[in-house]
């Protein structure tokens, strides 16, 4: 399947919007019980703007299928070399390689923009996602267990790891390059 990454734009938001919120409704991939309003998605939107943090968009036939983003890990000085990211494709292009491809893509720009550590926080009833970031070189660094309860039960969330090459503090910048 073909499909163009490029930088999110507003116009996606509502596209954006529909992924989470089917997620949201549907599985333990995001700890939210009630749908997002489009307000609550243009905020999140325009606070990564402001952050300076990528949202990456695939894009096929015109429409979004799928994205892909990081943000500091927390929101102390100390983290800001530590990311953690998120990645959702829509239910209908699943296993078609997005998912590979914005991962690469965010990896790339982490590296790229000086960061130190990417990390992956993956509901423990999740293989499919463990094993996916597992191929890229993610180790699990530990569980938490039954923080999270959603659908009448308590879930784990693991988390895993992946160190990026070395760079300097004075190196990072941010790229918006697709490419």
């Amino acid at each position: 399947m073909k499909a163009l990454f490029r930088q999110a734009e507003k116009k996606d938001v509502q596209r954006i919007l529909e992924i989470v919120n089917y997620e949201i409704l549907n599985s333990t991939a995001l700890y939210e019980y009630g749908k997002r309003t489009y307000a609550q998605q243009l905020e999140w939107f325009e606070q990564k703007r402001r952050e300076k943090m990528p949202i990456l968009g695939a894009e096929h036939r015109n429409r979004v299928i799928g994205f892909g983003t990081y943000g500091i890990f927390r929101p102390w000085a100390a983290y800001q070399f530590s990311v953690e990211h998120s990645i959702y494709v829509d239910k209908d292009f699943r296993a078609n390689g997005i998912g590979k491809k914005l991962l690469t893509h965010l990896i790339k720009w982490a590296k790229e923009n000086g960061f130190h550590t990417m990390i992956a926080g993956i509901d423990g009833s999740n293989q499919k996602s463990f094993e996916f970031h597992k191929k890229f070189g993610f180790e699990e660094v530990g569980t938490f267990r039954e923080v999270g309860f959603k659908f009448d039960q308590w879930l784990d969330l693991r988390f895993l790891q992946l160190f990026l090459n070395e760079t300097t503090m004075d190196q990072k910048s941010i790229s918006w390059d697709a490419q």
